[in-house]
């Protein structure tokens, strides 16, 4: 059994089991995913549910507060999920990381210390951790490597959620050393989709983008101002796409297959002034777009190196104008800001 400071949890830890977990999941294992009603957790859950999985553990975060070690620690005693998607997360644009890295720092570092360490503890056979290319340094190389990480600067406004990314990673590598976990961690670009959220001042720049012109168009307003100089480049990825690669992934491969990390996009990259142009004329908003050039801008660039996730055999192949235009009509039929 395995003391926990401040609690204790009746599970089996992974020492106390047969090492070497099944490659692949089956249809009836057990499967919990954090974090499953939000953008990627939503994604994960379609994908999973498509392919035949049923045996899905869900808790809304009224029923299970993931910063709440204890809660945790009993949810997984209780439940002893055999399999696990890290999805949740406190996350946001440059506005919210801005207006609140106390708390970006602070939420998800618990939640991926309380996660990992109770998947530990009840011996999970294999986890998913989902991390953010804001991880990796400011001035990184282009396109952005694995092994770029902890090189060079970070970017500082998002700098405490990327601080609390890199912990997650670093939390599943070395529990994997000690004690033998399968613990994978996955890089995604920015992702955007279905379930997003659509709060401007929590939002991140796609969703916003939308809103902002649908709300426009609406109005017939004759201008649109946006923050910074729509010079930087970004890359995006349709949120279902990335849940079948995290199926792919969790399915075919183990940590020590992976290594610490793999990066997840679809090697593209785009700068902010041409998605803007490219959400406008899907929207079909026809007015004048301003640039507010005493905003911030961000990263220069954020372009990620594909090449090893496309070595095991994933690809993306959802492209951003339909991937957009699917995310519009979720939008327009849903309303959710």
């Amino acid at each position: 059994m395995h003391q926990a400071s401040g609690s204790f949890i009746s599970c089996l830890a992974p020492e106390d089991q047969c090492l070497g977990p099944a490659l692949m999941m089956n249809r009836s294992d057990k499967i919990y995913i954090a974090g499953h009603t939000g953008l990627v957790g939503s994604a994960v859950r379609r994908k999973l549910e498509a392919q035949g999985f049923q045996n899905l553990v869900l808790r809304s975060h009224s029923g299970l507060d993931l910063i709440r070690q204890n809660e945790v620690e009993e949810f997984f005693s209780q439940e002893k999920p055999e399999y696990v998607f890290l999805c949740a997360a406190k996350v946001g644009g440059i506005m919210a990381n801005s207006t609140y890295p106390a708390e970006f720092i602070y939420e998800n570092t618990m939640i991926a210390a309380n996660v990992i360490h109770a998947s530990y503890q009840c011996g999970v056979k294999k986890l998913l951790n989902l991390g953010s290319s804001c991880i990796y340094p400011k001035f990184a190389p282009q396109p952005m490597k694995e092994e770029s990480l902890l090189t060079g600067e970070l970017e500082p406004t998002n700098e405490p959620y990327a601080i609390a990314k890199i912990a997650a990673i670093k939390l599943c590598r070395y529990y994997n050393e000690q004690y033998g976990t399968n613990y994978l961690s996955v890089m995604p670009t920015n992702l955007y989709g279905p379930d997003d959220n659509f709060d401007l001042e929590t939002s991140h720049v796609l969703p916003a983008l939308i809103r902002r012109f649908h709300e426009a168009k609406i109005a017939s307003a004759p201008k649109v101002t946006l923050w910074g100089s729509g010079s930087p480049r970004r890359e995006f990825l349709f949120v279902d796409d990335f849940a079948q690669a995290c199926v792919f992934l969790m399915s075919n491969f183990n940590a020590k297959d992976i290594g610490e990390f793999v990066n997840i996009g679809t090697g593209e990259d785009i700068t902010i002034k041409e998605l803007s142009e490219m959400v406008a004329g899907i929207i079909g908003y026809s007015g004048i777009i301003q640039w507010d050039m005493t905003k911030p801008d961000g990263t220069p660039r954020k372009l990620l190196d594909v090449g090893k996730i496309r070595e095991m055999g994933w690809k993306a192949h959802t492209s951003l104008t339909h991937g957009i235009t699917k995310t519009y009509q979720w939008y327009e039929n849903n309303q959710i800001l």
